[in-house]
């Protein structure tokens, strides 16, 4: 028993081997997403370049974990699953917000349409959803011929909490969110397609993931 309960000791790693460990999964996860994150940064807060960044949407900072907003898909999973580092092929996504979907935001759904496909190479680098509050019956029977790949989504638990300054009872928006899975960018009918076209190419270039 004796030789048994030391052979298990042995195997067993001692608490520096475990702190070696770590260290090393560390150095490893900084290599592979270091660079990624710090471009993040740097484009979010004009780090080091300040004179550099000329996005053209309203920057949300600090910018809000998607979770916040309590959204699924219109496969009832959690929206924040689609997003984070460690899955395969994590996309951005443009969600119009809206609580009523009248002219302003029937044009948002639209721009963001024609963002999506004029995306062309990178276009499916990019996930499109709505969630819209009342859809008004005129717009429910065109929403499969025009907006087919514009995914409904829902609300969940106790209801979203908007990033500062986003109130779709009051006004249509468009949230960008990046594949880690941060709200950081908003849009409204004062942005042209060709503004937020420029926004995301730059975005794109800039990440490795998504």
């Amino acid at each position: 028993m004796t030789d048994i309960t030391a052979r298990q000791q042995e195997a067993e790693p001692t608490a520096d081997q475990v702190r070696r460990g770590r260290r090393t999964a560390l150095i490893l996860f900084a290599i592979g997403f270091g660079p990624m994150i710090f471009a993040t940064i740097m484009y979010y807060t004009g780090w080091l370049h300040p004179e550099s960044r000329s996005n053209h949407g309203e920057l949300i900072l600090p910018a809000v974990p998607v979770e916040q907003l309590n959204l699924a898909g219109a496969d009832g999973d959690p929206l924040e699953q689609r997003f984070g580092p460690l899955l395969h092929e994590p996309k951005w996504m443009m969600i119009v917000v809206a609580e009523t979907c009248g002219s302003d935001c029937e044009r948002l759904m639209y721009l963001a349409r024609q963002v999506n496909i004029a995306l062309g190479k990178n276009a499916n680098r990019m996930g499109r959803g709505a969630w819209i509050g009342e859809i008004p019956e005129e717009l429910q029977t065109r929403w499969r011929s025009e907006y087919s790949s514009m995914e409904r989504l829902r609300l969940v638990g106790e209801g979203a909490s908007w990033p500062n300054g986003i109130d779709p009872a009051e006004e249509s928006r468009i949230l960008l969110v990046d594949p880690f899975g941060n709200v950081m960018m908003h849009y409204g009918t004062e942005h042209t397609g060709k503004e937020m076209l420029e926004d995301l190419k730059h975005l794109m270039k800039l990440s490795q993931i998504g």
